[in-house]
């Protein structure tokens, strides 16, 4: 059996929301993997945060924007050490002048764009530049890039979070809108795919293995725990995936019904999403 330190049950307890005994049996029944004990948590129905994929909250100012004609989309994480430091105006300067750099030469990866030239010098000579001026660690640790007919870009909450979502129709001030609209539902609710198509195979294992056990600790026959978790995925599809979410702005809607209702046959067809 692992040794568990009460940093790991605090690192579980603030990942998850779940209280420190049980957070503590669960990594101890986890063999001290965190994965495996958000799972216990969840199986055994304490309260889990739906949010874990942002749990390794850094400062920094993500950036996310589009070429003009809206078919490129770039999201890049700017980090530094500190909120006052991610606040700076030059900062954040900084941060768009290498998301201007990603739109114009299309990196395929964060070290890629770091090879680019920002006044004379690679980006990455530019960070060491930052790291010794303001004396903290500066650095780009993640960056995506997107291509489609029709992107719209959303940056939330001064700089903290980004997204980017591809629309199928081609762009017009209206589905903007939409597009705006539907960017921000990821911005808060953080779908795991598009659509239920766009979901995993380990993803939907996991989530019916869930279900079952929480349905064997109902009590439920065994001849019934096939057919309760299948609907128990069901829910999962329409709480988890971006389609089938309930709109936030509208709870009579979901998000495909709005884009729909938007513009006749808009829908998203991928997006991205990156949170400190």
């Amino acid at each position: 059996m692992s040794t568990i330190s009460a940093a790991e049950v605090n690192k579980l307890r603030q990942m998850t929301g779940a209280g420190m005994m049980d957070c503590k049996k669960a990594l101890i029944e986890s063999n001290g993997d965190f994965e495996g004990a958000i799972d216990f948590l969840r199986k055994k129905g304490a309260k889990v945060s739906a949010a874990r994929a942002d749990r390794e909250a850094k400062e920094g100012a993500i950036i996310a924007k589009t070429s003009s004609d809206r078919k490129l989309g770039v999201i890049i994480q700017l980090s530094c050490e500190t909120d006052f430091v991610a606040k700076n105006e030059d900062f954040v300067k900084f941060a768009n002048s290498i998301a201007d750099l990603a739109l114009t030469h299309k990196p395929v990866d964060a070290d890629t764009l770091k090879t680019l030239d920002l006044d004379g010098q690679p980006i990455s000579a530019r960070l060491l530049e930052y790291v010794g001026k303001i004396g903290e660690k500066i650095d780009v640790v993640k960056y995506e890039i997107m291509e489609a007919n029709n992107i719209v870009a959303y940056i939330h909450g001064a700089n903290r979070l980004g997204v980017l979502v591809a629309l199928n129709n081609n762009a017009t001030d209206e589905n903007f809108i939409a597009g705006k609209d539907a960017a921000m539902q990821v911005a808060a609710l953080n779908p795991v795919a598009v659509d239920k198509d766009g979901v995993d195979a380990s993803t939907i294992e996991r989530e019916l293995e869930i279900a079952k056990e929480q349905v064997r600790a109902e009590g439920k026959p065994e001849n019934m725990i096939e057919k309760i978790a299948q609907g128990k995925l069901s829910k999962f599809y329409k709480e988890s995936t971006l389609l089938n979410q309930e709109f936030v702005k509208d709870g009579s809607l979901t998000v495909s019904q709005m884009l729909d209702k938007a513009e006749k046959g808009l829908t998203v067809t991928a997006f991205k999403r990156i949170s400190l």
